[in-house]
């Protein structure tokens, strides 16, 4: 009788695995730091680094302003914690389905999407704060989807079969109105984070807060920095959720599983974003509109690819 061939892997290539196992801790990380940041925010709580930089709490904050400086900051955590979750739903999808079928389109969406979250850590730190539990969280990840990716780039197919493109095989109203909204979620990715790397505030902020930069200086030197590190976290992440959610749009084949993973992103980043402004009071219609216009034309175009996409034409995965 003859032995089994042996297995010359090391323990760590074992659990590496094709590079999935990771790329899925990966997105679980991101799960759970968006859940995390939306408690935060729905508590009104600062974390601990954050109340020894400012060498202040939330709620000494909060007695300055009628609490509008907190407010505003909850309301961009609560955001960035929203996409965050998206960003995991997508990353869940893309290795389960398009990955596992050795679809090399969706190796390069989780490179792009990962490169530009992760290196939007560098802008965090324009202002001079350094976040250790973001960094600590980064570093954390960032070996999941190095390792990730590398295990998986030798799997790929790379024939025209494998990289399907939605505009051959899917198209109609409600998938433009999907890849619009895909791109518009890209676009406000790139504003946000270019704000909070320069100016900070646009002027429906400071109309909200009822303050000038140079009170919010004179009140703590270093709120201003704490804001554009949060700012510039949400444009970050809103860009790398807007590149993963373009290329998912326009190249998952139709099928129910997309369409639920686009429903709960969309849910995900939607509902924060848009809700917790209306939870603080920043009602501003000028400032609201792209995102509630964003947030209709995405549900529109979900309504309209319900149908074909839970009811796939015969042969398409």
């Amino acid at each position: 009788m003859s032995l089994p061939p042996a297995d010359d892997r090391t323990f760590f290539q074992a659990l590496a695995g094709d590079g999935r196992p990771a790329l899925v801790v990966l997105a679980l990380g991101l799960l759970a730091s968006g859940g995390a940041a939306l408690f935060l925010a729905a508590t009104g709580h600062f974390l601990p680094h954050d109340e020894r930089y400012l060498g202040m709490t939330a709620e000494q904050l909060c007695g300055y302003d009628g609490c509008r400086v907190v407010h505003f900051m909850m309301h961009d955590r609560a955001a960035f914690g929203g996409v965050l979750v998206a960003i995991g739903l997508l990353y869940l999808w893309l290795t389960e389905f398009p990955l596992r079928a050795r679809q090399a389109w969706a190796w390069w969406a989780m490179l792009l999407s990962g490169a530009v979250g992760f290196a939007s850590f560098l802008a965090y730190v324009g202002y001079g704060y350094l976040d250790a539990w973001h960094a600590a969280a980064t570093l954390a990840l960032l070996p999941c989807y190095v390792v990730g990716l590398v295990r998986s780039a030798s799997r790929l197919r790379l024939s025209d079969e494998a990289v399907p493109h939605s505009r051959k095989r899917f198209p109609g109203v409600g998938w433009a109105c999907l890849m619009v909204a895909a791109v518009g979620v890209t676009g406000a990715g790139v504003v946000i984070l270019t704000v909070g790397t320069t100016a900070v505030f646009v002027p429906q902020d400071l109309a909200y807060l009822g303050v000038g930069v140079g009170e919010l200086h004179a009140l703590n030197p270093r709120l201003v920095p704490l804001i554009a590190h949060d700012r510039a976290g949400f444009g970050g992440a809103l860009l790398s959720c807007g590149v993963a959610l373009s290329m998912c749009v326009w190249n998952g084949r139709p099928a129910p599983a997309l369409w639920q993973v686009l429903a709960l992103a969309g849910v995900a980043g939607f509902t924060p974003a848009i809700g917790v402004h209306f939870a603080i009071g920043y009602t501003d219609p000028v400032h609201l509109a792209p995102a509630v216009a964003g947030a209709g034309l995405y549900a529109v175009g979900l309504a309209l690819t319900y149908r074909p996409m839970m009811r796939p034409a015969s042969g398409v995965a």
